[in-house]
This record gives structure tokens, C-alpha cells and sequence, in this order.
């Protein structure tokens, strides 16, 4: 009776699986992944990117060219994935709330011709502004699934 000498190999590369949530305003962006400053990987809608990196702690940027994250370094201990998602820090709730808010106020203002409804009416837009424009590292982000 012989032995046949099996040799087993290590999958040693780890991956990082990420999505882009469905949501209004970040379906326009073009969102990118950079993987340690060198490697870009576009995420389109409705698809998700398996990225495989060789070695341990990548660190990982999203971007759209405008809006980035701050670097997310991945430590791999047990597990060999990570699963992410891409969201936006304005919900699709979030948006349709604020559009009710400013037709709320505006036809409230129309009506009664109080022009400080009308001035309350441009917060929600303000807000989104501030957001998008100065709140620019807070606007996309990474959230794991």
C-alpha cells in the first residue's frame, strides 16, 4: 500500500467585494475605488467589483473625482473578504423629505404671503448645498455589509 503525497496550496490573496446602494443622487456619480494609491477600479450600477489584493492591510479611497472618503485601511485577520457598500449621505428619504419640506413652506408662504415661509422654504436646498459642496468627505461613503 503506497501514499500519494497530496500538496495543498494556500489561497493567500484577500479580496474586498463592494456594491453601490441604489439611491437617487449617487446614481449621476461616477464612482471609482482606488486601492493603495495605484489600482482603480470604476463601479457601475448595479454591479459589484471583486477586487483581489496579494497582500495584507490595503488601505482603499472611493471617489468620484470631486467627493472621497477618507483611506479605509483592511486588516485581514480570519477572514480572507469584505463585503462594502457605497452609499450617499443624503437618502432617498432624506431628498424627498426636503422636497416636501420646501413645497410645504413655499405654497404656505404663497397663501398666506408671509415672505419669511418663503425664506424657510430654501433650508432643505441650503442644507443639500452644504452637504455636496462643503461637507465634501462626508458625502459618499463606505459602509460595511
Amino acid at each position: 500500500m503506497s501514499l500519494k503525497s497530496k500538496t495543498f496550496t494556500i489561497d493567500t490573496s484577500y479580496y474586498i467585494v463592494i456594491t453601490r446602494k441604489k439611491q437617487t443622487l449617487i446614481s449621476f456619480l461616477n464612482i471609482r475605488v482606488i486601492v493603495n494609491g495605484k489600482e482603480i477600479y470604476p463601479v457601475r450600477h448595479g454591479e459589484r467589483v471583486v477586487i483581489s489584493v496579494e497582500r495584507n492591510n490595503p488601505k482603499i479611497v472611493v471617489t468620484d473625482g470631486y467627493h472621497f472618503t477618507k483611506p479605509l485601511e483592511l486588516v485581514y485577520h480570519h477572514l480572507h473578504v469584505y463585503y462594502f457598500k457605497i452609499i450617499c449621505a443624503i437618502d432617498d428619504t432624506q431628498l424627498l423629505a426636503g422636497c416636501g419640506v420646501l413645497a410645504l413652506f413655499y405654497l404656505m408662504g404663497f397663501v398666506t404671503g408671509f415672505f419669511i415661509l418663503k425664506l424657510l422654504s430654501l433650508f432643505p436646498i441650503l442644507y443639500f448645498l452644504f452637504l455636496y459642496y462643503i461637507n465634501r468627505k462626508e458625502f459618499i461613503q463606505i459602509q460595511a455589509v
